[in-house]
């Protein structure tokens, strides 16, 4: 493990409720790619509300924590320290397989290019070895 939650929180600003990323396993030699890890447990706020009598983790919810995900290798970077990055958008997102408690997500953050202050990357969360979400999502770092 390279990152616990309290190192986390070090980096990015989100706390719970909010705080979806458990921990980060890697961050590439390039500093292009970061594997993190969210555990899904039945205690968590949203299952309360959504579908109660049959827990499933909201897909805006798995979106956010590779996003979180995403923040940290951004916002762990020298340049970037101290900033915050701010959600610019998200294309081709795709829901493969339903996360439930007890599910271990674990979530590839690839930054493919940057363009004028925004960082795009390509998203991947999976459980066990079962693609559950891939996607595109995009950033702005500012102050």
């Amino acid at each position: 493990m390279l990152y616990n939650s309290n190192d986390i929180q070090k980096i990015i600003p989100h706390r719970y409720p909010f705080l979806l990323v458990d921990c980060i396993e890697s961050i590439s030699e390039d500093g292009k790619t970061i594997v993190g890890r969210k555990c899904v447990t039945v205690n968590e706020m949203q299952f309360l509300g959504h579908f109660p009598e049959k827990h499933v983790m909201p897909g805006v919810l798995i979106i956010e924590a590779l996003a979180q995900t995403g923040c940290v290798l951004l916002l762990s970077k020298e340049e970037n320290k101290g900033k915050i990055a701010f959600f610019a958008g998200i294309n081709k997102a795709r829901f493969r397989k339903q996360v439930i408690p007890g599910d271990v997500l674990t979530m590839t953050v690839t930054l493919t290019k940057e363009k004028g202050g925004i960082y795009f990357a390509s998203i991947q969360a999976k459980v066990e070895d079962e693609i559950a979400v891939t996607g595109e999502i995009m950033c702005a770092v500012g102050e």
